[in-house]
């Protein structure tokens, strides 16, 4: 008989792609979530997946083998509290996978504070473009594959690893369910404010990561990065590979060129990257996959031949619009460290023409104001900056950012910057200068930079 799960908490990118791989592996799949919409939604629609809006108790009529619950979920909530209440079988989404999806598979996991959405998306390309065949899950929708799981065919499974807490009864990391094989630590900032009250918090759920890779596997980290360099020293087991200047893995740009880079194993050139990404966070990403690919017989000339076909991530520097000499993009930056990446990358390619950021801090974190003093330098390299301040946080974002060193605005709605990236637009196409608009959130936006795109089309030279 079919086995029948029920995901409390359906909607969110991680369950979401969690029931697609459950139907695929043939389980029986249906769910529930107070926020039933698209993308999500349709994906689960498209997947024969069956969503019921709202949490009610009436619920367990459909007497599922085991309730699967969402870290969206909290007690208090009606149908936690009837599952609790007669003693039914749950566990959480990370849980489910190890036991049901990942058991006897060679794991390749990308953690860190920043890049794991592209890093995994690299790794998963490279090892498919090799005719590995893998099964992936990953928190965006790489453009070489339109979705964000699939179980694969063989015994490797790419994960992108998480340190969010798994549920409300389980507040460890959703990584340390995940048991991996193959290890990239990407770097290791101070996030989530919410759940972790300092970056030793947070180093020590990536210590319990560190204990659960065996001692046959490999844990690739930059060399520079100090956080991840304490967390090491906290005791590892495992074989590790470092990156970055004088270490094991390492780049360097080609001559007369932004983007395209030698890659160096021990000291020597190895492989030539030649790719359509910006900026260095995404050379450093690119190692780390080119790295770990290794570890299963993959040679680095042929990852970075993959990589030469790989389209990158939706929200990760999605182009929307270009035409007119005017550009449009939808990133999904949201600290510090990452608008100045993304920004730096940009910069390098475009060099002297205009650029103008519009950023939303809606993360938890940045609502807390933990980052506030750096968000005044985040955006240096951007010639114009609109940042949105929707009177949620318990601060003022303008007592911050007016300060930066790029010329700031703050407005209030998502109308108003509209109508102000309008009005720059047009500036620039009667100067016949080129513009670059970047729209970094990690929420909806509004609609924003698609809304953005769509009146461009208007605007008359």
């Amino acid at each position: 008989m079919t086995q029948h799960i029920h995901i409390v908490g359906i909607c969110g990118t991680f369950m979401g792609s969690l029931a697609r791989l459950a139907k695929e592996a043939g389980f029986k799949v249906s769910g529930c979530d107070s926020a039933v919409y698209p993308p999500m939604s349709t994906q689960l629609e498209q997947a024969g997946i069956d969503v019921i809006e709202g949490y009610s108790a009436d619920q367990l009529k459909l007497e599922p083998d085991i309730w699967v619950i969402g870290n969206v979920v909290s007690r208090g909530n009606e149908l936690m509290e009837a599952i609790l209440n007669r003693a039914l079988p749950y566990t959480s989404g990370p849980q489910w996978l190890a036991d049901n999806i990942l058991r006897g598979r060679w794991v390749l996991a990308v953690a860190g504070t920043h890049g794991k959405t592209t890093t995994s998306s690299m790794l998963a390309w490279i090892l498919d473009y090799a005719g590995f065949a893998p099964g992936f899950l990953i928190g965006g929708v790489p453009q070489n594959f339109s979705q964000s799981a699939r179980l694969g065919t063989s015994d490797f499974f790419v994960i992108e690893a998480d340190e969010y807490d798994t549920a409300f009864f389980d507040k460890r990391s959703k990584f340390v369910h995940y048991r991996p094989q193959t290890l990239i630590l990407n770097n290791l900032e101070y996030d989530h404010a919410d759940i972790f009250e300092d970056l030793a918090a947070i180093q020590k759920q990536f210590h319990h990561l560190l204990r659960t890779v065996s001692g046959n596997g490999l844990i690739i980290s930059p060399k520079a990065e100090t956080a991840i360099q304490q967390v090491l020293a906290q005791g590892c087991w495992t074989e590790t590979q470092d990156s970055g200047e004088s270490a094991l893995w390492d780049y360097k740009l080609l001559e007369h060129s932004a983007n395209d880079a030698e890659i160096y194993f021990c000291g020597r050139a190895v492989a030539t990257l030649s790719w359509q990404l910006d900026g260095r966070h995404n050379l450093q990403n690119a190692v780390h996959a080119i790295a770990a690919a290794r570890h299963i017989g993959i040679e680095p000339a042929l990852a970075c031949e993959a990589l030469g076909e790989f389209g990158s991530v939706a929200r990760r520097m999605q182009l929307l619009y270009d035409d007119k000499g005017l550009c449009v993009y939808d990133d999904f930056a949201h600290h510090p460290t990452a608008i100045a990446l993304t920004l730096e990358g940009l910069k390098r390619r475009v060099g002297d023409e205009k650029i103008l950021a519009v950023i939303e801090p809606r993360s938890n974190t940045m609502k807390l104001g933990v980052h506030a003093e750096r968000l005044k330098n985040s955006a240096e390299l951007a010639d114009l900056c609109f940042w949105i301040d929707d009177q949620s946080m318990p601060w003022s974002l303008s007592d911050y950012v007016v300060r930066s060193d790029a010329g700031a605005e703050v407005f209030g709605d998502y109308q108003s910057v509209l109508e102000a990236c309008l009005d720059v637009a047009k500036e620039q196409l009667k100067k016949r200068q080129r513009l670059h608009i970047v729209m970094m959130s990690n929420g909806g936006f509004g609609g924003l930079p698609k809304r953005l795109a769509e009146a461009l089309k208007e605007v008359k030279i």
